[in-house]
């Protein structure tokens, strides 16, 4: 089963069986947690870790920290890192904006083509339902693939031979792939869990499948047949092009609240960084002791820390965005 095929089955902070701990944090980091509680998390390892190597190596540690320029130099890589990384990830913030700053006759074009994929979608639903969101998106177009796949399946059955029974195969192994999603209003309650469940649904096989039974069994098929095979091969690729879209607004919405989050934790990095190489320059650490240890090594260990915090929360974001890119590679009509 895939990581999201699994993901179906664990969400939300419920009850694990110890045997199942490590995939359910595995999930948990890459998919289902949220980006800030990853990020404290990571966080919160790294100064422990900082900690727990103080204790461990305290001579060693203390000896490393006041007679060599290593702690000064490393904040001086870490000062210019975070503002070489913010002006980065601005930079491709701005270039998944600037898809939107087109010109009018651009924009009409978008419009129109919103506008028809709707009347298509509303052809084949009844117009009755509006799809503006991925839910709903999701919910109807799963019953119109399984009501597509019980139309082909009763079809077939009006030819007699090795060829129904393929093609009566093929109509209930759709149908039992988008059987899981009828319930799609209990199970998700976030876009993005709804998300998740739509790239589940690898369609490329079952369009595929389709074109070439129709192909192959075309002299055998009466017209009302043919003509079902293409109302499910249409309905697939309305799915697949909403999925695509759907996913690309993740895309984009991820991208820009990792550059807001990123911009807010980078300042005050920035200047806490700044300071810290300032006081070291010129002897003034504070004396505080942290869980027995130096105040020299529970400093280091805060400052790199709070220095480490801009990668941290690029690594949260770009873990998850990196595991569904990697999901959807493999789907679809091409993979690889």
């Amino acid at each position: 089963m895939s990581l999201l095929g699994q993901v179906r089955k664990w969400r939300g902070w419920v009850p694990v069986p110890q045997s199942g701990v490590r995939p359910y944090l595995l999930r948990w980091l890459l998919l289902e947690g949220n980006r800030l509680a990853i990020s404290g998390a990571l966080l919160t390892f790294v100064f422990v870790t900082f900690m727990l190597s103080g204790a461990i190596w305290t001579f060693e540690m203390q000896q490393v920290l006041t007679e060599t320029p290593t702690v000064e130099n490393i904040l001086d890589t870490f000062l210019s890192g975070i503002i070489l990384l913010v002006s980065v990830v601005v930079s491709i913030n701005s270039i998944a904006l600037s898809q939107d700053m087109t010109s009018v006759e651009t924009q009409e074009e978008r419009v129109r083509g919103a506008m028809e994929y709707r009347r298509e979608i509303s052809g084949l639903t009844g117009g009755g339902t509006t799809l503006s969101d991925p839910s709903s998106f999701l919910r109807e177009m799963v019953a119109v693939i399984e009501q597509q796949a019980e139309k082909l399946s009763k079809e077939a059955a009006g030819i007699e031979g090795e060829d129904a029974r393929e093609i009566q195969d093929h109509a209930d192994s759709v149908a039992a792939a988008v059987d899981g999603f009828t319930d799609i209003d209990e199970t998700v309650s976030t876009d993005l869990g709804v998300l998740w469940e739509a790239l589940e649904f690898d369609y490329g096989p079952h369009m595929e499948r389709s074109r070439a039974l129709r192909s192959d069994h075309h002299d055998e098929l009466s017209e009302s047949l043919d003509e079902q095979f293409d109302n499910l091969v249409e309905t697939l690729e309305l799915f697949a092009t909403g999925r695509e879209y759907f996913k690309s607004m993740y895309y984009t919405n991820e991208v820009s609240r990792l550059s807001r989050t990123l911009l807010v934790v980078s300042l005050p990095a920035i200047i806490f960084t700044a300071t810290a190489i300032l006081a070291i320059n010129a002897g003034l650490l504070p004396d505080v002791w942290l869980f027995g240890l130096p105040p020299l090594q529970s400093f280091v260990a805060t400052m790199f820390t709070i220095s480490l915090a801009p990668y941290i929360v690029l690594t949260s974001f770009m873990l998850r965005l990196s595991t569904v890119a990697t999901q959807t590679a493999h789907e679809g009509l091409f993979s690889i």
